[in-house]
């Protein structure tokens, strides 16, 4: 039985489908830059490019971090309060939406590796 762990991407169809291995490329390719799809290396070895997207999810995981903690002090200048406080809303909804990618990325990464869930009752 193909199982989908909690947490797998909904575009990603489940491991050892027809195609799943294709869905799960486009699925982390939509996770980064858009010249990640010029590269080779990424296109041709699906696990490689699970590295890349985790790393890249990170990266932008920390950048919101710091955009949270900078926001108050490094917008106060040059922006309402309102407008402070939506940039923070924003990089919270960010932080949470990121989060869920990691998870997704991680979870197909391992599958990538051989990793398989199984249906418990």
């Amino acid at each position: 039985m193909l199982v989908k762990p909690p947490g797998w991407p909904r575009e990603v169809r489940p491991p050892d489908a027809p195609d799943w291995e294709r869905s799960a490329c486009n699925w982390l390719l939509d996770q980064c830059p858009a010249d990640f799809r010029a590269y080779p290396a990424l296109r041709k070895h699906p696990v490689v490019l699970a590295r890349f997207a985790v790393l890249h999810v990170e990266a932008n995981q920390a950048a919101c971090r710091r955009g949270l903690s900078e926001a108050r002090s490094g917008l106060r200048d040059v922006a309402q309060p309102d407008i402070i406080e939506a940039a923070v809303l924003t990089w919270q909804a960010e932080e949470a939406r990121l989060l869920g990618v990691r998870r997704g990325a991680e979870l197909v990464e391992e599958a990538l590796r051989g990793r398989r869930y199984v249906a418990r009752l």
